[in-house]
């Protein structure tokens, strides 16, 4: 693992845009559903829990996107 103060190379700082950019969505997805309380009190099989996350998400990714 390159030291803070070892320049990456060209392809490295690529891989890790990549990585970001794939990644972002992805964890403001989760930061917004843990802001939503009552899914620590979701008390429901998986598949229903499944797909109730599922359409919170949906919600969260059309408010975000407006």
């Amino acid at each position: 693992m390159p030291a803070r103060t070892h320049k990456l190379i060209a392809g490295q700082r690529e891989a890790n845009r990549v990585l970001a950019v794939g990644r972002a969505p992805v964890d403001h997805g989760f930061a917004h559903l843990k802001n939503w309380r009552i899914l620590t009190k979701l008390r429901t099989d998986p598949t229903r829990a499944t797909q109730l996350l599922r359409a919170l998400l949906v919600l969260t990714n059309l408010a975000v996107n407006r």
